[in-house]
């Protein structure tokens, strides 16, 4: 199998089979359930070779279920992920398919991706001043059998940033700002949010990148 360059190169996607291939990678082993740029860009630099398949699942219907049975939320976000996966692995019974979920908690309180500018706003003020945790969860399954799940946490605290800079970061990163749980990318101009992270970058990122990779290793997906 051959592997994904580990430079930044500039990435085309092509239609093949009804995935999406990189341009540069051979057949695929390992499927990605997912649309998530951040997520495929972190597979790609660690030399994953991968196609990805995007799951359409009822997520508020799964977080309705997770809550009704008493789930922790990294519970819930362990169940988002592996949904998404076996959704995947349905169509793609030959492959790894890896299903990923992100959750913010901030004080007992789910936060979801805001829907508008004035949702993200309140997101930004309830977090201010704050620390909560994300949590990544990632799921392989081959076939019907769920065959590999990690869940890692990392915590953030936001310092008490001003209203003018909250407006300010807002009308800056208006389009990025809504595809995030927590309304920033800390790649990104949303790195000034914070007085403080402790927690893997990768899980920051939305994915348990080491383990991951350890795992791929052990199937041979990756060499030793």
């Amino acid at each position: 199998m051959s592997s994904a360059r580990y430079s930044d190169p500039l990435w085309t996607t092509r239609a093949w089979r009804g995935l999406h291939v990189s341009a540069d990678v051979g057949p695929a082993h390992v499927v990605l359930a997912s649309s998530s740029e951040a997520r495929q860009a972190m597979l790609r630099r660690a030399g994953v070779s991968f196609v990805y398949d995007p799951a359409a699942i009822d997520e508020d219907a799964v977080r309705l279920q997770a809550e009704a049975a008493g789930m922790s939320v990294a519970a819930t976000a362990l169940a988002l992920a592996e949904a998404k996966a076996r959704t995947v692995a349905a169509r793609q019974a030959d492959a790894l398919v890896l299903g990923a979920d992100q959750m913010l908690s901030c004080r007992g309180r789910i936060f979801t991706k805001p829907d508008d500018l004035d949702a993200a706003e309140a997101t930004l003020r309830a977090l201010r001043g704050r620390t909560h945790r994300l949590i990544s969860a990632a799921v392989i399954v081959r076939g019907k059998a769920m065959v590999w799940s990690r869940v890692e946490t990392a915590r953030l605290t936001m310092r008490s940033f001003s209203d003018a800079f909250l407006h300010q970061y807002l009308a800056e990163t208006a389009a990025g700002a809504l595809s995030s749980v927590g309304v920033y990318r800390v790649e990104g101009a949303g790195i000034q949010l914070f007085s403080d992270i402790d927690g893997d970058h990768s899980t920051i990122l939305g994915l348990p990148l080491l383990p991951l990779l350890a795992f791929f290793r052990s199937e041979g997906i990756l060499p030793q």
